[in-house]
């Protein structure tokens, strides 16, 4: 009976850990997912200031 007992517990124990390996890899990619979205969120801001500034030079080009 407490071999039962304790093997059980063993068993509860490794999937609570488990459960925190598996919790802390999906913060950890919820993380790169954020940092990708925030990098190209910031090449496209810059791309479109580029756009934008290449409008206003050919449009005071062009007056």
């Amino acid at each position: 009976m407490t071999h039962t007992m304790r093997s059980t517990k063993m068993n509860l124990i490794n999937e609570d850990l488990a459960r925190a390996h598996i919790a802390a890899r999906l913060g950890e990619a919820q993380d790169l997912r954020l940092g990708h979205r925030i990098a190209r969120a910031r090449r496209l801001s810059r791309r479109a200031e580029r756009a934008a500034q290449q409008a206003r030079a050919a449009l005071a080009r062009s007056l």
